[in-house]
């Protein structure tokens, strides 16, 4: 990162653990997907190859059992065995970032804590949804987990209903376990933030790379990484490549006209990294959506997927598709 950058700002102005620093350098992290089996276990084996695509592209971190990866719909029991799981296949090999955060402080503590313990680099924290709470309030509660570790703050109102406004997260940046923010709400807030020092990362696809560019933008937590993911790291390292930009906007559009992660599961199911294989409440998208996939994804180039099925990606059929309450039904 140039020495002007937000990481060197924050640097000079704030406490930073070595840690935090060091995960501010990252431009490319991938909210990875997880897999399942026809019985609704996590499928460590499909998650694994998935991960090890992520490597070979220059992926520089996971988000384990982020929004992307479904963590709401597991236990804690599984969700810091998945933690424990890619910390031990991949430990120093790529950043393991554990969504540890809940809109219950304890939870949030107490997931945090465990979490560090097994070895993750950094948590993903989120403000309280539903059980909203006052700005003081975000900042305790964040801070309950940024007590154990360093820290990525999430903000995203459309999913939390609760915009963490720039005076908390400054409020928040005093905190020497601080890393920075996954920033949903545009450009124009990811520059206040990183004009003041704040790393930040863009939390929407089809902004990052104007968002890195431009604004300030760190880099990007991506979801559409899971499927090009070598193509995102061209959009955060290479040139400036608006041509490259336009390519995967209509990516974009297709991964998130269904709430995510419903696109991103169906074309990895497609491409045969995953097991057809639902925890509700999601479930695929249409056959419709499904063959503009193909066309889409073989105008942008399959070489760039995690296409592992011996023919290829195919559209598949709705009777294909599994659905299931999880392990425990």
């Amino acid at each position: 990162m140039p020495a002007d950058g937000p990481a060197a700002k924050q640097a000079k102005t704030m406490p930073t653990s070595p840690a935090a620093l060091k995960l501010r350098q990252l431009r490319l992290m991938t909210a990875i997907k997880t897999p399942y089996k026809p019985d609704g276990d996590i499928d460590l084996e499909a998650f694994d190859k998935h991960v090890e695509h992520q490597i070979k592209h220059g992926v520089e971190a996971l988000i384990i059992g982020g929004t992307t990866g479904e963590g709401h719909l597991f236990s804690w029991d599984e969700h810091l065995s998945l933690i424990a799981h890619t910390k031990s296949k991949f430990g120093g090999r790529i950043a393991i970032v554990g969504n540890t955060g809940s809109n219950h402080t304890a939870e949030t503590a107490y997931a945090t804590k465990k979490g560090f313990a097994l070895g993750m680099d950094c948590a993903l924290l989120i403000n309280p949804y539903y059980g909203k709470t006052s700005a003081r309030g975000i900042v305790m509660h964040i801070e309950a987990g940024l007590k154990y570790g360093p820290g990525i703050i999430y903000n995203v109102p459309g999913r939390t209903g609760q915009d963490i406004k720039p005076e908390v997260i400054m409020e928040l940046s005093k905190n020497e376990n601080f890393v920075g923010v996954k920033e949903c709400m545009g450009h124009e807030r990811i520059k206040l933030l990183s004009d003041q020092g704040v790393a930040c990362w863009s939390g929407n696809d089809e902004q990052c790379h104007l968002s890195r560019r431009e604004h300030g933008a760190v880099g990007v937590i991506s979801v559409t990484s899971n499927i090009v993911p070598g193509l995102m790291r061209e959009l955060m390292h290479g040139e400036r490549n608006d041509a490259l930009d336009a390519k995967l906007q209509p990516l974009y559009k297709w991964l998130f006209t269904e709430p995510n992660p419903i696109g991103v599961n169906t074309m990895l199911m497609m491409m045969g990294a995953a097991h057809p294989v639902f925890r509700l409440p999601y479930t695929h998208t249409s056959k419709e959506m499904r063959e503009e996939a193909m066309g889409m994804m073989k105008s942008i180039g399959l070489e760039h997927c995690p296409v592992f099925r011996e023919k290829g990606m195919i559209v598949l059929e709705d009777s294909d598709f599994k659905h299931t309450l999880g392990g425990d039904e």
